[in-house]
Order: C-alpha cells, then structure tokens, then sequence
C-alpha cells in the first residue's frame, strides 16, 4: 500500500470515528441543539419582520407575503447591526467588485470556449485562444476570481452580523486581495501563455500557488480575529459552515499544490482528491452558510430544524472527504479505493436530504415570499439544485451509471450543476441582499433583477438540458461496439450548439448584472424614502415605512 492510499484509508477511519464522537456529544448535550439556538441571527423581538433590501419594501408586497406582524428591532440592536455592516462594508465591497471583475472574465472564456467546441475552427491565429487553453482560463477565472471573492465576501459580511460584533482586521484583507488577483492575474496569464501543471482546477504553476496562499491566509485571517471578539455564547450553523471552509480550503489547496511530490496514479488520485472537495468543502459550505442565514432572515421566521442543520454540517464534514475518486473509476487504482469513494459518495444522501428538507421547510410553500423576494428567488433555486447537483453525483458514482457517464459532457453538466446551479446562483442572491446595506443605496432598477434572473434560469436550464442529454447519448455510442468512435462525437453537435445558446443567455445576464453592480456603486438613481437600510425600530412593519424611518432619526 503506497503513501497516497493510506492517507486516504486514514481520513476515511478518522471521519468515521468522528462522527460516532459527534454522536456521542450531542446525546451528552455538548452541542446546543434546541430549536431556539436558531433564533440567534434576530433581534430579541425580531421574529416575524422580513428583511430584503433588494425587494420593493414600498408597499409592503413581502410582508404582506409573510403575514403582517407587530415584530420590531430596539434602538440598540439597530444600532449594533449598523456598526457591525459598517465595519465590513468596504472590504466585503473590494471583494464583490473583483468578484465581479472575474465572472465577466471568466463568462468571456466561456463562451469562446463553448463555440469552439462546435466550430473548432474559429478563433484559430492565436494559440492562447484555443480551446485548451481558453477552457482553463475559464475555470481558472471562474473558480479562483468569481466564486472564491464572492465567498469571501459574503462571508466577511456575514460573519460580524452572526457574531453581533465588528470585523477586526480589515486592513488584512485589502494586502490578501492585492496580492491574491496579482497571482491569480498572473496564473491565467501563464496558462493563456502555456504554463501549466497540466491537472484541472490546479493548472496554474505552482510559483503562483505561492502567492495565492498567503493572499488568501491574509484574508481569510480578519473571520477568525472576530470569531475571537465575538459577543454571542453560541455560534449559529453558518458559522461552522464558513469557518470549516475557510480552515479546509488552505490545507487541499497546499497539499495539492506541493510540487514533485504526486505522480502518475498518485497524481491522479490527488486531483481528484483536491478537485472534488474544493467544490464540496470550500464552495459547498459557504454556499450553505449564506442560505442558511438569509432564508430565515428574509423570511423573518427561524429555520425549521436546528437539529437537522447541525447533522448536515457534520455529515459533510464527515462523509465527503474521499469522494472524488469516483471520478477514477476504471482507472489503475485499487478496487477498494474506488469502492470507498462510491461508498462515501452515497453517504453524502443524508446531508443532502438534511438540508432539502430543512430549506424546503423554512419557506412552508411560501411562493409569494418568493415571488417578491430576489433575494430568495435566486438562494431558493439554488438550495433546489444543490439537493439535484448532489443526489446526481450520488447516483453517478454508482458503476453501472458511471460506465455511460464517464469521459462524456454529462460529467461537465453535472459539476456546472453544482458549480453555477447552486453556488453560483446563491451567492447572486447573497450579494442582491448584502450591496444595498453597503452603499446605502437601493437597486436603481427593479426590472434588471428581474431580467437577470430569467437570463440565467433559463440559460442555465437550457445548458443543462442540453449537455445532459447529448452526454448520455455520447456515453451510450462510446460503450457500443459496433459503433465507430466518431459516432459518438457527431451525436453530441446538436446539443454543444444549445450549450453556447443557454451559455449565450447566461452571459447577457451576467452583464446586467454587472452593470446593475455598477449603477448601485456609483448610487445612480433617486433615493426613495425610507432607505432600506433597515427593517423597522420599535413599531409595526404595517405602518408607513415612511413614519419609521422618521422615528428612528429622532431617536
């Protein structure tokens, strides 16, 4: 048995273990597991008020949604709200407008990248634009630039809100994100250039690797000095989900990157190692994270169980580790590795379920909330496709579905699923929430929010649908042989046309969004009153927001 292949059996023991631990300690009551740890993240009399800045609060359309109440916020927990968004604004916003920066980037390549793969002859003078080149730049732009800024700075934001203290160290964030976009601005320009480690999602070099760490350490270092300034005796679910990422993502990151280290099948095993669980323990638990907190905050009611929110996060802690393997399947590696991967990668259904239910729950069928809330509209989709993404990869892992799916375009459906479909969309949602609360300002234009949305569900959905279906028809002409290989490549043409036109769609969105971003930056537009900076301070939502804000100036 070789070094990797132990490593890999221990985490496996030690998760195991792990879990029967947790078990033990919640039968003990180390863990506070009464429903009531859930209403931390209100206000002592906050339970019932809804709360979406992105939501046209004018006329009360989401909380007449929600039912109406006589829910309100004292002046002091006002007051230590202001202070704690205060206090994160400007480095949550440094990291949205890079974020932002990236997803234009990264949706260029993407774009080219998918018409080439129907008209390989376009875009052909220059080397940096072909296809292999252009597919990891968009990975690279997408996964590195988007996803992670806009993770951490969901997170910077969310963390003082769910600790109800101030962020420390905020000047550690602007060194880590300078330092963090001039490596990743230099890694991109290596792979554009033909610098490569050669493996997905680690194909920058190595030198870069370097830098990405420590940016990334500098940023991730401000959570942790707040977790240590907190003001609450007990941390909600989103926190255990953020700070596990922000503790798992450096150690896959490193390992992963170590150079001369992993070779041959060993290098294989680490990939997938590394590309599986950067997905599943640093986007997957941040992504849980923000709808774990704004569901019930738009909502204004508590999630539904905090038993099961707990037991989902420790599940992932606990079964995902090793689930990358299935993607080695019928590779030179030990049968019972690969077994042990399929095995967790089932598993995962319980976690999964955890969350569908509690999420599916929360809202009661509330589709009005929904319909008036862009906040939930996006988050709720993306918890839907979460639960998708993951029974999916479940049911993939299993042999007898992996022998069609393996090496075809369904496999690149399937990680867009969990990648754009839940992440993605989340964290959309996420900043639609946070941006009015960090310029003080309202999205300018209603009707933009509603254009995006409709851009991306169904751009996505026809890309889905699309890749899916041509992917299954390539595995199934792969594994016949009486067919010539090249069948199996024609059948797929019609649907690789279909993904550049849903990708086409998602991309317009995406520039409307951005544009949107830039509008609220620079405050264009009238400023309505009340701003909606706030819920309401000791008075009824059903009055007039109007008289609300007066009151609070006066106090």
């Amino acid at each position: 048995m070789d070094g990797t292949a132990l490593i890999l059996l221990l985490t496996f023991l030690v998760s195991v273990t792990g879990l029967l631990v947790f078990i033990w300690s919640m039968s003990n009551g180390f863990f506070n597991t009464k429903q009531s740890a859930s209403h931390i993240i209100f206000g002592q009399n906050e339970i019932g008020l809804v709360e979406d800045p992105a939501s046209n609060q004018t006329n009360n359309e989401l909380q007449e949604a929600a039912g109406e109440t006589d829910a309100s916020l004292t002046q002091k927990e006002l007051s230590d709200r202001l202070i704690a968004d205060k206090s994160t604004a400007l480095p949550t916003f440094v990291c949205l407008l890079t974020a932002m920066c990236w997803l234009i980037v990264g949706s260029a390549a993407a774009i080219i990248a998918s018409i080439k793969l129907h008209e390989p002859d376009w875009l052909v003078s220059q080397a940096w634009l072909t296809f292999g080149r252009m597919r990891s730049i968009h990975l690279n732009s997408v996964i590195y630039g988007w996803a992670s800024m806009a993770g951490v700075g969901v997170s910077l934001w969310l963390i003082p809100r769910l600790l109800k203290t101030p962020l420390v160290g905020a000047k550690f964030v602007y060194w880590g994100a300078i330092i963090w976009h001039v490596a990743l601005m230099c890694g991109v320009a290596a792979i554009g250039a033909g610098y490569t480690d050669g493996m997905e999602w680690l194909e920058m070099p190595w030198q870069v690797d370097i830098f990405i760490v420590l940016g990334g350490a500098l940023m991730g270092l401000p959570l942790f000095l707040t977790l240590a300034n907190r003001k609450v005796d007990h941390l909600y679910v989103s926190v255990w989900y953020i700070g596990a990422a922000l503790i798992w993502f450096p150690i896959l990151f490193f390992i992963a990157n170590i150079p001369d280290l992993h070779f041959g099948v060993q290098g294989a095993a680490m990939n997938w190692w590394y590309g599986h669980n950067a997905l599943g323990l640093w986007f997957t638990p941040i992504g849980l994270g923000a709808a774990y907190y704004f569901i019930p905050k738009v909502l204004g009611r508590p999630i539904y169980s905090y038993n099961l929110s707990l037991l989902g996060f420790w599940c992932l802690a606990f079964f995902y580790s090793q689930v990358g393997g299935h993607h080695l399947i019928g590779g030179p590696l030990p049968t019972w590795m690969v077994t042990l991967s399929i095995v967790q990668s089932m598993m995962m259904i319980i976690p999964v379920f955890a969350v569908a239910v509690n999420h599916h729950m929360t809202v009661g069928g509330n589709i009005k909330a929904v319909i008036h809330s862009p906040t939930l509209r996006f988050i709720v989709l993306g918890s839907m496709l979460y639960v998708a993404a993951s029974v999916q990869g479940s049911l993939e892992a299993l042999r007898s579905v992996n022998v069609i799916t393996h090496f075809t375009h369904y496999t690149v459906a399937h990680a867009h699923l969990g990648m754009y479909g839940f992440f993605t969309l989340v964290m959309f949602g996420s900043i639609y929430f946070i941006m009015p609360r960090i310029v003080d300002w309202e999205w300018p234009h209603p009707w933009m929010i509603s254009a995006h949305f409709w851009l991306v569900a169904l751009g996505f959905a026809v890309y889905f649908i699309g890749l899916t279906t041509g992917g299954w028809l390539q595995g199934v002409a792969m594994v016949d042989a009486t067919k010539p290989f090249m069948d199996s490549v024609a059948v797929t043409l019609p649907y690789l046309k279909s993904r550049s036109v849903g990708g086409g769609l998602m991309v317009l969105g995406h520039l409307i969004f951005m544009i949107h971003f830039i509008l609220i930056s620079l405050r264009y537009g009238t400023k309505k009153e009340p701003a909606l900076l706030i819920p309401i301070v000791n008075i009824p939502f059903v009055k007039e927001a109007k008289v609300a804000a007066t009151e609070l100036n006066r106090g």
